[in-house]
């Protein structure tokens, strides 16, 4: 999943520096990712592996991200031996949740 086609026009992030965003994500994924649901359709719930520094490295993503992106909601959530991280948008924006959900299951078989 390269193309970076899904990244909707609403987006501020420079073009030259989205891929170095998406592998950002794609790494948290790929290295912490335990679980990841739907519990609405609007919004993607990922549970990620607790360790020294991994909640501050998902807030300082959920920062940037949300500089870039507005249409995406972050709500991190601590909890024993995980981060919960809950991503959600608005309607106009489902379709890149559902690239996002893809995207992030990838990453997560990697483990």
């Amino acid at each position: 999943m390269s193309d970076l086609a899904w990244v909707p026009q609403s987006c501020t992030l420079p073009i030259e520096d989205r891929p170095l965003r998406v592998a950002e994500w794609d790494a948290l994924f790929a290295e912490r990712l335990t679980s990841m649901r739907r519990p609405e359709r609007l919004q993607l719930r990922l549970d990620l592996a607790d360790s020294p520094g991994v909640e501050d490295r998902v807030r300082d993503l959920v920062e940037r991200e949300s500089g870039c992106c507005s249409f995406f909601t972050f709500t991190t959530t601590p909890g024993q031996d995980l981060v919960r991280l809950d991503i959600s948008v608005d309607q106009a924006h489902e379709e890149v949740l559902d690239a996002l959900a893809a995207r992030t299951a990838a990453a997560g078989e990697q483990r």
